[in-house]
């Protein structure tokens, strides 16, 4: 049955809420009661109360009324928070970045599409790290197509059936080098072909070419670029391998935006788990983001971190964990939350007013779908204060039931991750959203 926040409606009158209470791919088996030394609950009954940081009241207590005061002092203090508090701060565009083009236009997928490949450089020399993006545009497209632009886990050659993609290797935890990859599609599987039946463009990269996922890749990401001369450790706000990831995406925007064949300014941007963080922060930071579809974020994405469910600040950043995901400020808040000046709502706050779909499992209990939910209600006046709708209910909805707005929800029955059936969701959301028809 669904379940029922009733304190929810103190958001909208007071300037706290009250409320009663990963590894790598492939899909997170359940996990025990005991993570990292860390107890781990899953009892309702135990969440106990909490408070959430008001969105519409600024750090000196006065309240935001207008989109205005929203754009020019709140949303700058609520980033300001993620920057320094959980991802780190991230560099801004690098001025040597330049674009190569692999492959200018090949018909694939059965002539559904225009294969692109562009390998996006990040420094003067082309010796660090570079991103090797695979592009696939409607082959009758008349216009410029609208993208759907997922972050991937896997080469890029594994993303998409298709034996002219060029090859790349992919980052080996245990010998910390780049080794070639095993066929198969498995996570980062996109169906791309239902896509671009749509009226969309598809576009993925290996997240890997950006920062490594263990701790020991650091001198090999492009975080280890930017260290000051004589620096060693990072400072405690400097950007963790999440902002990273999403950095990259940026700089594949960057990308679009010289394309003509692309619409630059319909772009909806998609990851699962820790890249469903990571689109979370990539399109709360960078507002060239048209929308957004986040896939069991979680903890340290879209469920709340005062919420005590499933995983918390403490689990993630655990040193035997994902310490390096984020600044290494966020520790401090492990077995504190409360004390945290953030959490979700802000996050998705900061989205606002832009389409964002959060895609959950009814029994991924460790990412907290209902988490997700009771943060989507709490951004939810945000949303309303610029001029679009929120969720529009405050009950949790049972699996399979859609809430397509501005503001989206949608859990299926099972795990963490997607399954099939979600590309249909997905696709219904861009369609709302993104337009191809026009």
């Amino acid at each position: 049955m669904p379940l029922r926040e009733p304190l929810l409606a103190l958001f909208f009158i007071t300037p706290t809420l009250t409320l009663q209470a990963q590894a790598p791919p492939p899909t997170p088996k359940p996990s025990p009661d005991v993570v990292a030394g860390i107890p781990v609950n899953y009892d309702e009954a135990k969440v106990g109360n909490y408070s959430l940081p008001d969105p519409l009241r600024l750090n000196n207590g006065k309240p935001v009324s207008d989109a205005r005061a929203w754009y020019s002092k709140r949303r700058p203090e609520i980033v300001e928070m993620f920057e320094t508090q959980q991802y780190g701060r991230a560099p801004s565009r690098p001025p040597d970045e330049s674009f190569e083009i692999v492959d200018k236009g090949t018909p694939a997928l059965n002539g559904k599409a225009i294969r692109k490949q562009v390998t996006i450089y990040l420094t003067k020399d082309k010796a660090g790290p570079s991103i090797d993006l695979l592009i696939y545009l409607p082959a009758a497209a008349s216009k410029p197509a609208p993208m759907f632009f997922s972050i991937n886990f896997g080469a890029v050659q594994n993303a998409v059936d298709d034996p002219g993609i060029k090859p790349e290797t992919i980052w080996d935890p245990k010998t910390n080098t780049r080794i070639t990859p095993p066929a198969g599609r498995g996570f980062g599987r996109i169906n791309a072909e239902d896509l671009l039946d749509a009226g969309f463009g598809v576009a993925t990269y290996y997240y890997g070419d950006i920062d490594p996922d263990y701790l020991a890749g650091f001198p090999n990401g492009i975080r280890a670029r930017y260290l000051k001369p004589g620096q060693t450790d990072r400072a405690p706000d400097d950007w963790g391998s999440i902002a990273a990831w999403a950095w990259g995406m940026s700089r594949v925007e960057d990308y679009f935006e010289t394309d003509k064949s692309i619409d630059a300014k319909r772009v909806a941007i998609h990851g699962v788990s820790r890249l469903g963080k990571t689109v979370m922060w990539a399109g709360a930071h960078d507002q060239r983001f048209a929308a957004v579809i986040a896939s069991c974020s979680g903890e340290g994405g879209a469920a709340l971190s005062h919420r005590n469910y499933g995983e918390t600040i403490a689990h993630l950043t655990a040193p035997s964990r994902y310490p390096y995901q984020f600044a290494t400020n966020y520790a401090k808040y492990g077995g504190f939350p409360d004390k945290a000046p953030m959490d979700a709502n802000l996050l998705i706050a900061l989205i606002a007013p832009r389409p964002l779909l959060l895609q959950t499992g009814s029994t991924d209990n460790w990412s907290d779908p209902k988490g997700e939910f009771l943060a989507a209600v709490a951004a939810g006046p945000v949303y309303k204060l610029l001029g679009k709708k929120d969720l529009g209910t405050d009950v949790w909805p049972e699996a399979k039931r859609p809430i397509f707005s501005d503001l989206s929800y949608y859990m299926h029955e099972g795990g963490h991750g997607m399954v099939p059936s979600d590309w249909a969701i997905y696709i219904d959301f861009l369609k709302k959203t993104l337009h191809p028809e026009q």
